[in-house]
């Protein structure tokens, strides 16, 4: 019985093979090291996808050609190698004989002609391949064109500007289609910074409300020295729902950075409770200014959705009401149900604003004049924000003001039934 000896015998699973003293991946190691170094060595523009097209395209053509001269060659010597020269004669018993008397001239005459097609056929082929390459060099050369001008056009963009695109021209091909792809990849990447740097701007804006609230209440409580014990239980509780509300932004930045989205909890809310809280956190930043700060929140009024969050769109409405109405004037806030909708809105007696600009009054960083803006350290992201959370949950935000006449906005949300548990009030 013959037996297998160690050395000779089949890797089994999980053992390394070994070529000679060395394992297999020790020997590819090797090889692709070796390969590196011999690639440095070589010109840079060798290693070009030009070259290698070059290489290529002279490659195919010189095989193509020398396989048709080839075949050209073999089909002629075979027809020659059966062609006779020779006379024919009639014997008188009939039979026919053929008398080869010039097949010695015939022989040489077709050798010369075959070496003649040898030694052409190969001048031709070796003018071809040179003659391929230099025509490949220029071909590739102008295919590849619209990548250098990609590439160009790619190293030009800087992330502090997205805003330059490839926009490449000519036909509608691969390359064409490749820098259109690019180019909507700037987009989405400059919509995702953009997006950012408005998100920062806005967890900022909204950072600074709960500050003021929390500032202002601390230094009206502090600054009274008759307050009493529920005079700072007031306080310490406004506190607390600020920081509450900071402490949501600061956890929305987080999520943001992980996903890119905002948390929006989905919970029964009661309209009427929200509505006095944010009352009673702007009561002092009122009495302040020198504002009566009026409250009419019924319960009994129900929605679906963040309860941090619409506190935060009143509390924004709030803050400018706040700011802009003049000292002796009044503010008041309400909630109420009509139909299908439940509504919230901030009334002020302010400058009010021009009908022509009631859309603008939501965008994006709109400030109305833009220097008082600036000197007063707006962003003019509230309102903006206000606007994202009514339609957040499923709603819409509404302005009525005329110049000199104040101010109104309302929130308008879906209406939810009454939870479970709930009291429902006599007169809803």
């Amino acid at each position: 019985m013959t037996s297998i000896s160690p050395s000779a015998r089949e890797p089994r699973t999980g053992e390394v093979p070994v070529v000679g003293n060395h394992t297999t991946a020790e020997v590819h190691t090797r090889l692709h090291s070796r390969g590196q170094r011999v690639a440095e060595r070589l010109p840079s523009w060798m290693g070009s996808i030009r070259f290698r097209l070059t290489v290529v395209y002279s490659t195919v053509v010189f095989g193509l050609a020398a396989f048709v001269v080839a075949g050209i060659y073999v089909g002629l010597r075979y027809s020659l190698e059966h062609q006779t020269v020779g006379t024919v004669y009639q014997l008188p018993q009939g039979q026919l004989v053929e008398i080869n008397t010039a097949q010695f001239i015939q022989n040489r005459a077709y050798g010369r002609a075959l070496e003649t097609l040898r030694v052409f056929s190969a001048g031709a082929l070796l003018a071809l391949f040179f003659a391929s390459l230099v025509i490949g060099w220029f071909v590739s050369g102008r295919m590849l064109r619209p990548i250098g001008q990609i590439t160009t056009a790619v190293r030009q963009i800087q992330a502090s500007d997205l805003s330059q695109r490839i926009a490449l021209g000519g036909p509608d091909d691969e390359l064409r289609r490749l820098a259109d792809t690019f180019d909507d990849m700037l987009g989405r990447v400059d919509e995702a910074f953009e997006s950012q740097r408005q998100f920062i701007h806005e967890a900022s804006h909204e950072l600074r409300n709960p500050l003021a609230v929390i500032r202002t209440n601390l230094e009206v409580t502090l600054s009274d020295p008759d307050a009493s014990a529920d005079d700072l239980r007031h306080t310490a509780e406004v506190v607390e729902r600020a920081t509450e509300r900071m402490a949501k932004l600061v956890d929305d930045l987080l999520v943001y950075a992980r996903k890119g989205t905002l948390s929006m909890e989905r919970e029964p809310v009661e309209v009427g409770s929200l509505v006095s809280d944010a009352a009673a956190e702007f009561t002092a930043p009122a009495e302040a200014a020198g504002l009566q700060l009026g409250c009419d929140a019924p319960g009994g009024l129900w929605v679906v959705g963040d309860r941090l969050a619409l506190r935060q769109a009143l509390a924004n409405l709030l803050a400018n009401a706040v700011r802009l109405a003049p000292a002796g004037t009044g503010i008041r806030v309400r909630a109420g149900r009509e139909g299908p909708w439940v509504w919230m809105s901030v009334e002020d007696e302010g400058p009010g604003i021009d009908p022509a600009d009631h859309e603008r009054v939501f965008q994006r960083f709109w400030r109305g004049d833009p220097r008082e803006g600036r000197e007063q350290g707006r962003s003019g992201l509230g309102l903006t924000i206000v606007r994202q959370i009514a339609e957040a949950h499923g709603g819409e935000v509404k302005l009525a003001s005329e110049p000199g006449r104040g101010a109104a906005f309302a929130l308008w949300l879906p209406a939810a039934p009454v939870p479970d548990g709930e009291a429902v009030p006599a007169n809803p």
